[in-house]
């Protein structure tokens, strides 16, 4: 059987400090993250030691359940505790459920540091699952992962929206994560944030404003502001968590761009803006999460409407459309809706490391082609601009982005 073993070491937790004394406060925590999980209590067993030195004693507790266990102590005299969670997975894969509620308790006790640990058992080469690190997976599709081994979290927080990881990886170095979905790292932002702005700023050629719904890690600000003619950058994050923590932990990705006085950050629902802003931008780019998570009602015609409304003359959008390997259902009815709002629409493609996939973004305008620029004016244009601190964009890589697959051409014909 492929059993998931998850542990997790957490310090300085932040939480009341009856959660770690009080064994029926505690039980009550572990039995609600046990049910919203999805996983099935079948026996409990909570044990509080008695007080030394004066220090309040703490709890020990196990919980018996049909999939395996989970397992934790808590020590109040140094704001510690430690938990054990395991799966089995026999007859079915309740790997994620079980990642659920480890990272609900984590959020829960509210570290100040932690260290965790994804050991995988029972495969067919058990010393190839003893390696050191958490390794996480990210579902790409119902018949594939990608993955990824992280030395240590950084930050586990559940805000009003979602859930914020940031961990330390031997590969890319800080890496952020959503909802249990990969977002930025600091080793390849480039293959997303790059292209997602440059194609369409260079094809419009002096881009002095522009808007970004999303895009909290900064990335794509910091590309917009990049270009000498860029004189305002609106950001519309709704949740102000993610700004908080990329501010704290992503300093290689925005490269302090939240202190350029010529970005304006506002935290709200980025509809509502839309729909009431009487001002109008250059470039708008859609750096949100996947079009199937809450951000859903952005990916669709009406918005699509609202976005076109305050466009500038010869203004364009850019956002990514997702994998069209993975889900090319998306990518289809994407590329469809822009059609029906805007007159040039350009599909392109790359392949972005920390999402193990070739990845779709779109640039869509009524007045800009990006295929209309041959490489030698991009690169002119790139020089007049003064983008001198460029990874991943240049002439012949923005060709190259419209170069699309045959697989591509016909699911976006």
């Amino acid at each position: 059987m492929q059993g998931l073993h998850l542990t997790a070491d957490l310090y300085g937790c932040g939480c009341d400090t009856s959660l770690l004394i009080d064994a029926d406060r505690l039980a009550g925590l572990c039995r609600r993250a046990v049910e919203d999980a999805g996983l099935t209590i079948v026996d409990e067993k909570y044990f509080t030691f008695p007080d030394y030195e004066g220090e309040p004693g703490g709890v020990t507790g196990a919980v018996l359940l049909a999939e395996s266990h989970l397992a934790l102590h808590t020590w109040p005299e140094r704001g510690g505790v430690t938990l054990d969670v395991y799966v089995c997975n026999f007859s079915t894969d309740n790997s994620g459920k079980a990642e659920g509620l480890l990272d609900a308790l984590i959020v829960a006790f509210a570290p100040r540091e932690q260290q965790t640990n994804r050991i995988l058992r029972g495969g067919n080469d058990p010393a190839s699952d003893i390696r050191d690190g958490e390794l996480l997976l990210e579902s790409l599709s119902p018949h594939a992962a990608y993955g990824l081994r992280v030395n240590r979290r950084l930050e586990t927080i559940r805000s009003p929206y979602q859930l914020v990881e940031v961990f330390e990886t031997p590969q890319f170095g800080r890496l952020f994560r959503l909802d249990g979905c990969y977002m930025t790292s600091e080793g390849d932002e480039f293959f997303y944030h790059e292209p997602m702005v440059h194609p369409a700023a260079i094809a419009h050629g002096a881009p002095a404003s522009a808007l970004v719904i999303g895009g909290g890690d900064g990335g794509s600000s910091e590309e917009l502001l990049k270009h000498a003619s860029m004189r305002r950058v609106l950001m519309a994050e709704l949740d102000p968590v993610v700004i908080e923590v990329a501010r704290k932990h992503l300093s290689e990705v925005h490269h302090d761009v939240f202190d350029d006085p010529r970005l304006e950050v506002r935290i709200g629902d980025a509809w509502d803006l839309v729909a009431s802003i009487d001002e109008t931008f250059d470039l708008i780019v859609l750096d949100l999460t996947d079009p199937d998570t809450p951000a859903e009602r952005l990916y669709t015609g009406e918005f699509f409407a609202g976005l076109k409304r305050i466009l500038a003359p010869g203004g364009a959008i850019s956002l990514h459309i997702g994998s069209p390997i993975y889900r090319p259902d998306v990518v289809t009815r994407l590329v469809g809706l822009l059609r029906e709002h805007f007159r040039l629409v350009r599909p392109m493609g790359t392949y972005v490391p920390l999402y193990g996939s070739y990845w779709g973004f779109a640039v869509a305008s009524d007045e800009i082609d990006p295929l209309a620029i041959e490489p030698a004016e991009v690169e002119r244009r790139i020089e007049a601009q003064g983008l001198h601190s460029l990874s991943y964009y240049n002439g012949d890589t923005h060709r190259a982005l419209f170069a699309l697959p045959n697989y591509f051409r016909r699911i976006v014909s």
